[in-house]
């Protein structure tokens, strides 16, 4: 396999309640959320750059959409300093797991949220 820019292009993170959902991360990253019906796939884009080698997802509620504690880890660019944005997710209906820890030096920071949907989520920033 060749050698690629991003191990992840493209993201979804389940919800059952997409109003719900859509207002929770609207809030923890100070946005509207625009909206994308895809078929029967009702999609909520996070913000990000439409061009080449850039990653984005959306929150989604359809068919197969099921939000859960367990799986895989999604960890969502915080910005230059992600406890901005951990700070306004108790506000927002969610629940902060693990505060901002430094991962190391060259990596930066994580931490982890439990969104309004009982998503586990992570927050990743250098600052």
């Amino acid at each position: 396999m060749e050698m690629v820019k991003n191990a992840v292009n493209w993201i979804e993170i389940p919800v059952t309640d997409f109003a719900r959902a859509k207002a929770f991360y609207s809030k923890i990253f100070d946005y509207e959320m625009p909206e994308w019906p895809m078929g029967p796939i009702r999609m909520g884009m996070f913000l990000s750059m439409q061009e080449p080698d850039c990653v984005g997802g959306a929150i989604c509620q359809g068919p197969g959409y099921i939000p859960s504690q367990q799986g895989s880890t999604v960890y969502l660019n915080g910005g230059a300093d992600l406890a901005v944005v951990l700070g306004r997710v108790e506000g927002a209906g969610g629940k902060v797991t693990t505060p901002k820890f430094l991962i190391t030096p060259e990596i930066g920071y994580c931490a982890f949220f439990q969104d309004s949907e009982g998503n586990r989520v992570g927050l990743h920033s250098r600052g």
